[in-house]
């Protein structure tokens, strides 16, 4: 019975660890602060065992910032540069504690701590460091630094270095280190004053990386590449990069390799990113011209990706909620953007009437205009499913499996379970680039059958577009695009109109005008294509009716009553608007001449508008080229209605 009062109780043994945990952090803090160097080595050790080995003390968030504070940089940084070289007596386990310490501090302190000097001032030592520590010394210190440059702060002083050697060698063998370098360029790229010094600092790096993969499969590397040109601003991306070339045979080497997955998805995506920054470059060494070949590279790399696509995508719907749906659906959308860029280079190639400038045999062509179409069959199918799952309904569906509203960018919508929890149809990049490949390859190849089975999308595509905002994804120009082969027959025009495309292209059409009207010389490109696409489709409807619609001559209404063409006094407006300006008054003049006798006497002063409008708009066309010959017949049109009227 007396031992047992003998022994302390729970608040008494509480308060001994307490008392024993302040003696230790006491004692830390005079070695970490004593003036010997030995001492405060053995502080350091302390120190790591005592974070290391108590769970309450690295709660303790106020105890961790004293101990953070006692620790003076200077000791860190005699440690990391003594360790740093080899022939220094222990430098391995100085610089193993040194980094231990920092990593333990990285981690415990708060969000926020590690964008303070302390922690960044200390991250040259540690890229000097990167190739002297252990196997588990470097691993930590990697993730250390991935940890530091997360930050703006951290970010910059990486970028600050003028060599990154250690980082760009070990990256074969540590994938981290790729991370490191995408997470401080990104990071940095916001921040930095001068674009062209982050962009020679990647340009330099990138350079370095590509060497040290020499030999190697460069899987990680195309992947770090995909994401770096993907996400990176034009601003700070190498305009002229001597690695090009080498990247491009990484790329060819992988895909006559039998790729895994993996593989796969680096090549296609690296692929689709050097596309899209270097068009011009990169499709010259991707799509060459191999006469010696009778498969060569461009036909083997098309065919697989159709492949890809054709397998991959009617598995899609089932992994919309899946964890692997976002690096499947990237790496096919991916593929269809080199497929999209391929076709172009390839209309390219055909226009020159040269069986020299082709990509390959007129037998390949053949065999991958078929591989396409069929791909493009398959690709309308999943957009129909997929289309159909967030806001259709499938037949025969109960309508117990609709999970109620959701609010999207056209308004409220029922959907179904099975539709992604993450990104509905309308706002999922895959979409984006499976309609514009889909868009490009109905308009180029005239494949009435796979028109007619693409009209079936009429009801997305004016979907799509109504909801279509600059900000977000934009499917108004792919949509556009599509348009203009659907409505090449009889078919296409119809269900356009069922649709009310003629009223949703005409008050966008009229909308981009109004911005005309109010500074011809701040209209955006896109929004001058934009315009000049919407015509081309109105322009083939209006010329293949029997007549026109009451409703349509609204537009005619429209361009007469605006002073849309009237350009500042200062300078005549840039010759692409210009054409659109031109383009309008010719949809102008197809309505009014399908228009009946009396519908055109009704509009007798709109056709007097547009006389005095096309006049006034002669007068800033140069004398030469297309759009004179144009407006011409514009003028001599709007006479002989003038005359009939």
């Amino acid at each position: 019975m007396d031992s047992q009062e003998d022994k302390p109780g729970p608040a008494s043994a509480a308060a001994a660890t307490s008392q024993q945990d302040e003696a230790n952090i006491s004692k830390i803090e005079s070695l970490v602060q004593a003036q010997d160097d030995t001492q405060r080595f053995v502080g350091l050790a302390l120190l790591k065992s005592v974070l290391d080995n108590s769970p309450e003390l690295q709660q303790n968030h106020g105890v961790v910032q004293r101990l953070w504070d006692s620790l003076p940089a200077k000791f860190l940084d005699r440690l990391l540069r003594t360790g740093s070289d080899p022939s220094k007596k222990d430098s391995k386990e100085m610089l193993g504690l040194a980094v231990s310490v920092l990593h333990t501090f990285a981690v415990l302190l708060p969000e926020g701590a590690t964008s303070q000097p302390k922690f960044t001032d200390r991250i040259p030592r540690l890229v000097s460091a990167v190739l002297n520590g252990s196997e588990e010394t470097v691993n930590m210190l990697l993730q250390l630094l991935y940890t530091l440059v997360s930050c703006q702060e951290g970010a910059m002083a990486l970028v600050r270095i003028d060599d990154l050697s250690s980082i760009t060698e070990i990256a074969p063998s540590h994938a981290i280190a790729m991370d490191i370098l995408l997470h401080a360029w990104l990071n940095a790229m916001v921040v930095v004053d001068d674009a062209s010094y982050l962009a020679n600092h990647i340009d330099r790096n990138v350079q370095s990386l590509v060497a040290s993969f020499r030999g190697t499969d460069a899987v990680t590397l195309l992947e770090f590449l995909g994401q770096l040109l993907r996400q990176a601003s034009s601003e700070v991306i190498p305009a002229n990069p001597k690695w090009l070339g080498a990247v491009v045979n990484y790329v060819r080497n992988l895909v006559t390799s039998r790729p895994n997955s993996a593989a796969r998805s680096a090549y296609t995506n690296a692929a689709a990113s050097l596309l899209r920054v270097y068009p011009s470059a990169a499709s010259e060494l991707i799509f060459k011209v191999e006469k010696s070949d009778e498969n060569p590279f461009s036909y083997l790399f098309v065919n697989l990706l159709l492949i890809d696509i054709r397998s991959s995508a009617p598995l899609l719907l089932e992994q919309l909620n899946k964890p692997g749906y976002s690096n499947l659906s990237r790496r096919l959308a991916s593929a269809f953007d080199i497929i999209c860029i391929f076709i172009g280079h390839l209309v390219r190639s055909l226009e020159d009437e040269s069986l020299e400038s082709l990509v390959m045999s007129p037998d390949n062509l053949l065999k991958l205009r078929k591989g396409i179409s069929e791909t493009m069959s398959v690709t309308i199918e999943y957009l129909r499913d997929r289309w159909d799952a967030t806001y259709a309904g499938a037949m025969g569906l109960h309508p117990d499996a609709r999970s109620g509203k959701t609010e999207t960018s056209m308004g409220s919508r029922l959907t179904l379970r099975w539709d992604s929890l993450e990104n509905l149809a309308d706002e999922d990049p895959f979409i984006l680039s499976a309609v514009r490949a889909l868009a490009l390859w109905l308009r180029e190849d005239e494949n009435d059958m796979l028109r007619k089975e693409a009209t079936g999308l009429t009801d997305m595509f004016m979907d799509l577009y109504r909801g279509s905002v600059a900000e977000k994804l934009d499917f108004r120009s792919p949509t556009l695009v599509a348009l203009e082969a659907l409505v090449q027959f009889e078919k296409g025009r119809n269900i356009l109109l069922q649709h009310d495309g003629w009223k949703t292209l005409s008050q966008d059409l009229c909308e981009i005008l109004r911005q005309n009207n109010a500074s011809a010389s701040n209209i955006s490109e896109s929004e001058t294509s934009r315009g000049i696409e919407i015509i081309r489709v109105l322009l083939q409807v209006a010329e293949e009716s029997n007549s026109t619609n009451e409703e349509w001559m609204d537009l005619v209404t429209a361009v007469a009553a605006w002073d849309v063409f009237l350009p500042p006094q200062d300078f005549p407006p840039p010759l692409v608007v210009l054409g659109l300006q031109v383009a309008a008054l010719q949809l102008c003049c197809a309505l009014l001449i399908k228009a009946s006798i009396g519908m055109r006497k009704r509009f007798a002063h709109s056709v007097s508008a547009l006389v005095g409008i096309a006049t006034q708009l002669g007068k800033e066309i140069p004398r030469e080229g297309v759009l004179r010959e144009d407006i011409e017949d514009v003028l001599e049109v709007l006479g002989n209605l003038s005359q009939s009227i």
